[in-house]
């Protein structure tokens, strides 16, 4: 990345606090033009949950000064009940929370400095409010630019899919665990800090038990899904996300529901900011956010809007692995989307394993049947990759020999296919809760096999997510599972390879019984969406400029990092085990002289063959050290379950010094529900 010293416009920093009509006060770190009361400038709001004054700093300093350099106000809000904000933070999007945001542009928008026009950006979390407060309709918003979120908080958020219960639930349940015990910092609130902290760590509760009381799309998971109502949506919006993250859908569906100006972007990268970007390549975000926000926030034709309206990195064929630090490929653009350039092929599965196109003959009576093992998944990675530690899916054969695979001849010509895949199947299950895994893999001429997009539907929900209904064993239903969305290339000499499974544990959590699905091969079909290259367009493409951002922050290094992700196979116990560990280390952030050290251990486990074995622990421990003041907490979460409940139990322990000053214990039962 390419550091950047000297701005249009000389920048100051300030911390404040801005206050709530209920007369509580949010902790804000702004960076303006110094001149900004003399020449007002628009606000960029960020408004998160994750610390502004430590754990997102190093972040925000790159961020926030370029664009105060370039004539704007960079604004970043920490939430209610989190960093040094007042409050309990007690849940993921709260009602509080959105209008807190509406109240945050008011007071913007009423400061000297403000020329009335504010924007907001965010990535995950703050892009998932930005969509939900544009939805709210606050005037002074003018522009969202929103990465790596989701329209849909059921079907397409980190807590479900298909229907099917997601391991990053309990994974990103354990991370807000930890982040909502954290204390304010002392040198921000003064002796207020203790009674904040005691606050939190005795309000903020065991938010995984909430989420898991609504196991189907019902008025909880509505809220805050902005696909509820496209048209409250009425400013601009810039929609961004990576092949590798777990929010790339979200993309496809705001250009085609919206109906404002609006830009999609999807790149290689995984849960990152794009001058972040990993895998690579990264891009040049800021600047390209500048166009967006001098186009909507400052009246300037920069000629972003007579771009096409969707660019997408078309990855090319890469060996399997869990980390890669560039995808190799080329930018391609639709001038609008849905794109009447994709054109669907489709693909018959055939009782000999064959994927043969559709104009082919096929036997339509065949059945093959499948009852995957729980080893289907070890090589998944996660639904949302973070790129850290490794946790991209790795070869796939290593998942193959517990699933019925179909293949595609080798292929004569090159094929390309931009949207999302589908699959088509007719089947019956020996059970009433089953669930189908779908894999779409890229096979190369050494049979390596790299995946290239997955889906999966918990055929209780083939119908409704919000009225599941139990399956008749013996009886066939017809279903259609939609994968993620990609770009991909498959070149001369691969194979186009689709794999099912009846588990994808502990990527989503196994249904309540082993499970035989028998299939009609020849009543089901592959569903690929073709795009033909456009080497005229994309050679006229303008090209992405290279990353660069304000100076990074002084950080001093005292332990260092470690990452590992392993597969255990203990054969001699039967057991097998997923461990994944994440620990930051320990370093200093220079200019406020805070010492800072977190790690993270998931376990994800179960016994050969059986089903009420399998298990979901995550531990992270976090302190925080100024001269004498030193803080720690330990958060550990176990999740079970049997045939017909999840089991919980949780602890959290907070010490200040050497003195345990909070420590609570959570056991809870909490019954399926067609899961």
């Amino acid at each position: 990345m390419r550091i950047v010293v000297d701005f249009p416009r000389v920048v100051r920093e300030e911390e404040t606090w801005i206050p709530m009509p209920d007369g509580t006060r949010l902790a804000a770190r702004i960076w303006r033009p110094v001149d900004a009361d003399a020449h007002p400038v628009p606000a960029i709001l960020e408004y998160l949950p994750y610390r502004k004054r430590d754990l997102t700093a190093a972040r925000d300093v790159q961020s926030h000064p370029y664009w105060a350099g370039h004539g704007y106000a960079g604004v970043r809000v920490d939430i209610r009940g989190t960093g040094e904000s007042d409050g309990v933070l007690t849940d993921e999007y709260l009602p509080e929370e959105l209008a807190d945001g509406v109240a945050i542009i008011e007071w913007l928008v009423a400061q000297p400095w403000c020329s009335g026009e504010v924007g907001m950006v965010g990535i995950s979390w703050g892009g998932f409010n930005g969509l939900q407060i544009a939805a709210l309709g606050p005037p002074a918003l003018k522009a969202v630019i929103t990465l790596c979120s989701t329209d849909d908080r059921y079907a397409d958020d980190i807590h479900h899919m298909g229907g099917c219960l997601l391991g990053d639930n309990l994974s990103w349940a354990s991370t807000m665990f930890d982040g909502n015990a954290c204390p304010p910092d002392p040198a921000l609130v003064g002796e207020r800090w203790r009674e904040m902290w005691l606050e939190r760590l005795d309000g903020s509760g065991l938010w995984l038990a909430q989420w898991l009381e609504h196991q189907r799309r019902d008025a909880y998971w509505r809220h805050g899904s902005v696909c509820e109502d496209f048209a409250a949506i009425r400013c601009p919006v810039y929609a961004i996300s990576g092949w590798a993250d777990g929010y790339c859908n979200a993309v496809f569906r705001l250009l085609a529901g919206l109906d404002v100006p609006r830009k999609g972007l999807v790149g290689p990268w995984a849960h990152k900011y794009p001058h972040l970007g990993v895998p690579g390549p990264a891009i040049g975000f800021l600047q390209e956010s500048l166009r967006w926000w001098d186009q909507w926030l400052k009246g300037r034709d920069t000629g972003i809007m007579d771009e096409p309206m969707l660019r997408v990195w078309m990855q090319e064929s890469v060996p399997p692995s869990a980390r890669y630090e560039m995808r190799p490929g080329r930018w391609v653009a639709e001038p609008s989307w849905p794109s009447p350039r994709i054109v669907p092929a489709s693909f018959r599965l055939t009782a000999g394993h064959d994927l043969l196109p559709e104009a082919e003959g096929v036997d339509d009576a065949a059945e093959l049947a499948i009852r995957s093992p729980l080893s289907v998944g070890l090589y998944a990675g996660k639904w949302c990759s973070y790129n850290a530690p490794p946790d991209l899916p790795h070869d796939q054969r290593d998942e193959d020999g517990g699933a019925l695979i179909f293949q595609t001849p080798r292929l004569e010509e090159t094929v390309e296919i931009c949207g999302a895949p589908s699959v088509e199947l007719e089947l019956e299950a020996d059970q009433p809760v089953a669930m189908v895994a779908l894999r779409l893999i890229d096979v190369a001429e050494d049979d390596k096999a790299t995946r290239v997009s997955y889906g999966l539907l918990n055929l209780t929900h083939r119908d409704s997510d919000e009225q599941p209904e139990p399956l008749e064993p013996g009886r066939r239903y017809r279903v259609t599972v939609t994968l993620k969305h990609i770009a991909q290339q498959f070149p001369v000499g691969h194979a186009i390879r689709l794999a099912l499974s009846t588990s994808y544990w502990p990527l989503a959590w196994p249904a309540p019984r082993p499970v035989k699905l028998t299939l009609c091969p020849g009543r089901s079909r592959l569903v690929l969406p073709v795009r033909a290259p456009q080497p005229v367009e994309e050679t006229a493409l303008p090209a992405f400029l290279e990353p660069e951002g304000a100076a990074p922050i002084a950080k001093t290094l005292i332990q260092p990092t470690q990452e590992s992700w392993r597969v255990i196979r203990d054969l001699a116990n039967d057991q097998t085990t997923l461990e994944v560990i994440n620990d930051e280390g320990r370093y200093r952030l220079d200019d406020i002289d805070l010492e800072i050290a977190a790690r993270v251990t998931e376990r994800y486990r179960y016994a050969y063959g059986s089903y009420d074995s399998v298990s979901g622990w995550t531990e992270w421990e976090r302190s925080f050290k100024r001269g004498d003041w030193e803080v720690r907490t330990l958060t550990r979460t176990l999740m079970t379950s049997d045939p017909d409940n999840f089991r919980l139990r949780a602890t959290l322990d907070a010490w200040e010094g050497e003195t345990r000053i909070f420590a609570r214990t959570w056991d809870e039962t909490i019954p399926r529900d067609l899961v």
